[in-house]
């Protein structure tokens, strides 16, 4: 009778439970001695021949050939790399790229679904974006075979909560929004009336809360929410080299997402090239080659991206602005890892823009890497970087808990800059272990460790901090190139230039460092490093020099 009672419960809060993402392209199949292959396109119909299905399980894959890809080059193929991982997801089998293939896709909105393990090889695939039906619709959606889980009852959470009160089939990443707060309400060019409360977090099947990514706001009142399960097997995609044909739409905000999209805990992509040809003098911007969203412990490694080139337009505030284009993006995502990454643009080269960007995401960590940003816009909750080397856009951040640089190298105007369109906001500490900043050229009259703006009178829909500490052991400063300019170095940025004396009065209060700890710091040209151009901002800061 309990067991009966619990399983009602059970049906009552997880109605989608056990139920397969429905497609919107719709599949069937038949089993008929006809060949192997697609029998009708819309709705997609494939017949699989008894004797190739039972070879297809014997070897534990299936290949874009064996479902009619032509590969030339030039014949649109994205119809037969779909079937073919349908045909996979069906059958539990592997996909294999044929070697050496060069697969063309075309113009249609055509979505191939992987949920399994997918080997590329060393086949080319040419993505053609001069032309397309839907920019917004991923080419490779990386999905769970496991729905997302509709939660009732639950009415609200505090930040930090270490349980939430409700037991779960499997462990999950747990999305919450309230849209009667507005948080992020962004500040400059590109200005916006923010966007509604939202935080992830992962929980066991007893609700408890992994406290390494925290729920960081109070959800008094929780509008949306949605359980993804973290999917215990690793699905694993290697290799490929992809070849993205740019589009030459107009300069606007119109972003086009023909890329991979990972919505699957527990994902590694090794190996995967990807590479943009054909920019002209106009384009709209990209959203990621590689998009990761609502998804955990995602490693990205082996793998050689592209900066995209920068177009201009005009922003919210009526003025021109340089468009945002990425390579790689994280967006509501936990524990997420790029490891031995680097790009084929230049680093420093200032026409392309940054290939990093995430949002509202946790535990992020570059090593190995040489790309020409990090960059978190909407807050990241913990973020590492240890022996990589970071590009002209730097590290660009704001959120909150712990920030580690380590055994990196940072070619930027800052060593750290806290982003100003989102209030230089850190909450939380800064540790910088045996690092080298080179600054570069800029119009700044000093070099400025950590750079910002804040003039307490924007709201951002949250309190503004500074990190709370900054921890700095082990850093040369290499100067030297801008000898001529006989710069100052300081650890702070003028953040406020209005604020010159102690009667300056903000309606939102930035909440200034408290302490910062310098140990092993040296600066090439000979300067003794400083607090700030502007120094009354920085009067209570506890600054310890150890020997």
């Amino acid at each position: 009778m309990k067991k009966t009672i619990l399983l009602l419960f059970l049906l009552t809060i997880y109605p989608l439970l056990g139920q397969q993402e429905e497609s919107i392209q719709a599949v069937s199949f038949t089993n008929t001695y006809d060949k192997t292959g697609i029998v009708n396109l819309t709705p997609l119909k494939i017949n699989i021949h008894p004797e190739d299905l039972k070879k297809f399980k014997a070897q534990g894959y299936v290949m874009y050939s064996d479902l009619g890809a032509v590969a030339n080059g030039k014949t649109n193929d994205m119809p037969f790399i779909r079937a073919t991982h349908e045909v996979a997801n069906t059958y539990g089998l592997s996909v294999k790229a044929d070697k050496g293939a060069r697969y063309y896709i075309g113009r249609e909105d055509v979505k191939a679904t992987i949920k399994t393990n997918t080997d590329f090889g060393s086949s080319t695939f040419i993505i053609d974006d001069t032309d397309v039906v839907d920019r917004t619709a991923p080419l490779f959606e990386v999905r769970s075979s496991l729905s997302p889980i509709e939660i009732n009852g639950l009415k609200s959470v505090k930040a930090f909560q270490k349980n939430i009160g409700i037991r779960l089939p499997f462990p999950c990443l747990v999305s919450l929004t309230n849209d009667s707060i507005r948080r992020y309400i962004r500040y400059g060019l590109n200005q916006n009336n923010g966007k509604s409360q939202t935080d992830i977090f992962l929980v066991d099947k007893n609700g408890d809360v992994n406290m390494d990514g925290p729920i960081i706001w109070d959800f008094d009142n929780i509008t949306a929410i949605k359980a993804f399960p973290v999917d215990p097997s690793l699905l694993q995609i290697k290799g490929g080299e992809f070849i993205t044909i740019a589009n030459r739409a107009p300069s606007k905000y119109t972003y086009y997402s023909r890329n991979f999209s990972i919505e699957r805990s527990n994902v590694e992509i090794d190996g995967l090239v990807h590479r943009v040809e054909g920019e002209g003098a106009h384009g709209a911007p990209y959203s990621g080659f590689i998009s990761i969203g609502f998804s955990s412990d995602v490693v990205v490694k082996n793998c050689l991206m592209t900066g995209h080139k920068t177009y201009r337009t005009i922003g919210s505030a009526g003025k021109p602005v340089s468009m945002g284009s990425y390579d790689l993006t994280v967006r509501s995502s936990i524990n997420v890892s790029f490891l031995n990454c680097t790009q084929t643009n230049d680093i420093s080269d200032k026409t392309y823009w940054g290939v990093f960007a995430s949002n509202y995401s946790k535990n992020l960590k570059f090593e190995y890497c040489k790309l020409s940003r990090f960059d978190a816009h909407m807050g990241v909750y913990n973020a590492s970087i240890s022996n990589s080397t970071l590009g002209y856009m730097g590290v660009r951040a704001i959120g909150s808990g712990t920030f580690t640089l380590e055994n990196s190298t940072v070619i930027s105007n800052n060593l750290i800059s806290l982003r100003q369109d989102y209030g230089s906001t850190w909450k939380g500490n800064f540790v910088i272990r045996n690092c080298v900043f080179i600054p570069s050229d800029s119009k700044s009259s000093s070099v400025s460790l950590f750079g910002g703006y804040n003039s307490g009178l924007h709201d951002f829909g949250y309190t503004s901090y500074m990190p709370e500490n900054i921890i700095i052991d082990g850093l040369v400063v290499e100067d030297g190139q801008l000898a001529a300019q006989n710069k100052a170095v300081n650890i702070f940025d003028d953040f406020n230039p209005k604020r010159v004396d102690e009667q300056y009065q903000e309606s939102f209060p930035y909440v200034v460092t408290k302490r910062v700890s310098l140990k092993n710091v040296q600066i090439s040209s000979g300067k003794t490093l400083g607090i700030s151009e502007n120094p009354i901002m920085f009067n209570d800061v506890l600054v310890e020099q150890a020997d």
